[in-house]
């Protein structure tokens, strides 16, 4: 049972530390929908889409509004689009963002391809219409896992995504590169994931699911500043204490989105998901506990103590916790990030060391328009061997900004905000990124 000092503690949240549930994010499984022909396919996932999630939209604003718990964003995760297309996907993608514009959802992911191991035709087809697809459609994201501990690292699909983000980044060069906002390369994707642009519904899902993702740096923050000077020991129990009551938030608003569209309640993702709204930063909670700016010696160790102690508070809130769980560090999403990269204390070097421990990997992070695309392709093998190596998720979404170099801004709007351009190491990778094949699994991955 939720107590009154436990309602008038989420009331506080929402009004005074801009806590919210970040998304209801509706898992759908198109295996059923797949046909040789790619418009008969198409058609099957829209009827589908447009059957199942009719009233998503609508549940959430009513959940809202009944409860006074601001519900972000509604979206739809589905089933990989490479395991369902026999053809061109094309005109599948096409259909797919109707339907996300028809059920009002902010944004649909799942087209994508898992590639860990190998790639079949389908996941090559997908792969070369990704820059097109995500120039023409509004609100279709998609991913491409490349790598897992357990196959090691497909180099040739590193090889080959390198060159697909400058190319999406060329063809929506107008808006910034706002295509390549809605890419992201994982290692270790998994199934789950509420969050975009990387949610996707894994064949491993029930046949349709309601997954929630939840928020609250603004409330972490505050609760810091309670105990400012005190050991490690009382922060990292002050944020176990403040995770527990965000993650019961969110698994109320979970069952009850469940009970009223009468679909199964899958996971909460109890991420720390910032905003670029000022007193809603991961950063500044690093701050708090006693960085000059993000990027300081010790804020590696600052994030490893904040992630460990929300994954520990949220596992007590709820018996199905999943998805990603820990804390982002977006930096055009995150005010405190931008402030950091802008000032200099924050480097993609930096960066890259944070994502040992964080929940994700470099995330929405602007990069020189003239970053080759074996570069780029480095910065993916760099951070997948991470994931790989530590059997945890990680994952890449840099934004080439075409025309603009180290220094100069980037435009996003919304959720996905602003970001300084940050520089990249010059040094060349092209012979490493040119052999092409596998890196092996590491040996823990052996534990059958």
């Amino acid at each position: 049972m939720i107590d009154t000092q436990e309602i008038l503690q989420t009331m506080h949240m929402i009004r005074e530390e801009h806590f919210d549930i970040r998304t209801i994010t509706l898992g759908i499984n198109l295996l059923d929908c797949s046909d040789r022909d790619p418009e008969v396919c198409g058609r099957r996932v829209y009827d589908k889409i447009c059957r199942v999630a009719g009233k998503l939209v609508s549940t959430g604003e009513d959940i809202s509004r009944e409860f006074g718990i601001p519900i972000v964003n509604k979206r739809i995760s589905v089933t990989p689009v490479s395991l369902i297309c026999q053809g061109d996907p094309r005109p599948i993608a096409r259909w797919l963002d109707k339907a996300a514009r028809e059920t009002g959802v902010n944004f649909l992911g799942g087209y994508s391809a898992l590639m860990q191991k190998g790639a079949t035709a389908a996941d090559e087809r997908l792969l070369a219409s990704i820059p097109e697809v995500m120039a023409e459609t509004e609100r279709l994201c998609s991913s491409v896992n490349v790598g897992s501990t357990r196959a090691g690292l497909n180099m040739n699909a590193v090889r080959e995504m390198g060159v697909i983000i400058k190319e999406t980044a060329a063809r929506t060069a107008d808006t910034d590169g706002l295509g390549c906002a809605k890419l992201v390369v994982f290692c270790n994707a998994v199934e789950d994931n509420p969050f975009m642009a990387g949610a996707f519904c894994g064949v491993g899902e029930p046949e349709c699911a309601v997954n929630v993702g939840v928020s609250g740096p603004g409330v972490v923050k505050q609760a810091l500043e309670q105990v400012k000077g005190q050991p490690f020991d009382i922060v990292a129990e002050t944020i176990k204490r403040t995770a527990f009551k965000i993650t019961r938030v969110g698994q109320l608003v979970a069952r009850e989105a469940s009970q009223r569209l009468g679909i199964p309640f899958g996971i909460v993702d109890l991420s720390l998901a910032p905003t670029p709204a000022r007193g809603d930063s991961v950063a500044h909670i690093l701050e708090e506990m006693g960085l000059e700016r993000a990027g300081a010696p010790g804020t590696t160790a600052a994030l490893a103590l904040l992630n460990d102690a929300v994954k520990k508070g949220g596992v007590m809130a709820s018996n199905h916790v999943g998805g990603l769980s820990g804390a982002f560090i977006p930096v055009s999403e995150d005010i405190g990030m931008i402030e950091a990269a802008a000032s200099g204390a924050l480097t993609l070097e930096k960066l890259e060391a944070m994502t040992c421990v964080c929940s994700v990997g470099l995330d929405m992070i602007a990069i020189p328009g003239d970053t080759s695309a074996e570069t780029i392709s480095g910065i993916i093998a760099d951070e997948a061997a991470i994931g790989m190596v530590n059997q945890k998720t990680t994952a890449v979404r840099v934004i080439p900004a075409v025309g603009k170099q180290a220094g100069d801004r980037v435009e996003f709007g919304g959720l996905l905000g602003f970001a300084p351009v940050m520089p990249v190491n010059p040094t060349g990778c092209a012979d490493f990124i040119a052999r092409g094949g596998r890196i092996p699994a590491p040996l823990h991955s052996l534990r059958n």
